[in-house]
């Protein structure tokens, strides 16, 4: 553990509730920014069926791109929402972390809107796969960090979120990959949509190459 300790022994450390409000807040805005990256169709797309049909199969990649994303951030949610419930208090270092996650959570809009409106550019494809890894790779290390450094709430496990980091370090890998094999063929952006496997079997292949268990 590297958490203070006051006069009488007792660990002391940070509310892990206040972070969660602030991590809940900017994921929110940032899902909410998906959509407003979206194209919204002009006057001459809404004259007839056919050309709003035209208008929204031109902006699909769009849509894709958007739906990616959110589920993407959907996933970091979901799992730091868990988290903040298997931490009674949070250290210094693994608050301090929240910065670089936090960071990409709000940039992930701007790659998704990037990448929306050019699925076949290497380049496009490479800086949402970056920022998609990285992001992963933040949310892996908090997790890693909060099993070794933090109080843990009572009956969680530290070798239990160090498997769920596993499985952050096992998607990021997923994305770090597609970003070089971008420059092969645009359309790598495809094994996105396999992450949830790679999260499941990749996250147990990871945490048993490390032995299953590491000491806290």
């Amino acid at each position: 553990m590297s958490l203070h300790h006051d006069a009488n022994g007792h660990a002391t450390g940070w509310s892990p509730h206040r972070i969660g409000a602030f991590a809940d807040a900017v994921l929110a805005i940032a899902i909410t920014l998906l959509v407003v990256e979206i194209k919204r169709p002009q006057d001459e797309d809404l004259v007839d069926t056919g050309a709003l049909a035209s208008f929204l199969w031109h902006e699909r990649a769009s849509f894709v791109a958007f739906v990616v994303a959110f589920f993407l951030l959907w996933s970091v949610w979901r799992r730091h929402h868990t988290l903040i419930y298997e931490v009674s208090l949070l250290d210094r270092l693994t608050l301090a972390w929240h910065a670089p996650l936090l960071l990409l959570v709000a940039i992930l809009p701007y790659s998704t809107a990037v990448f929306g409106h050019a699925t076949d550019n290497s380049l496009a494809v490479c800086l949402f796969a970056v920022t998609a890894g990285l992001l992963f790779a933040s949310e892996g290390v908090v997790r890693e960090l909060a099993a070794r450094r933090s109080v843990l709430a009572e009956g969680i496990a530290a070798a239990d979120i160090r498997s769920s980091a596993d499985a952050s370090f096992a998607v990021a890998a997923v994305f770090f990959a597609t970003a070089a094999l971008a420059w092969l063929s645009p359309y790598v952006w495809y094994a996105w949509l396999f992450a949830p496997l790679s999260a499941t079997f990749g996250g147990r292949l990871i945490y048993r190459l490390r032995g299953g268990s590491s000491t806290d």
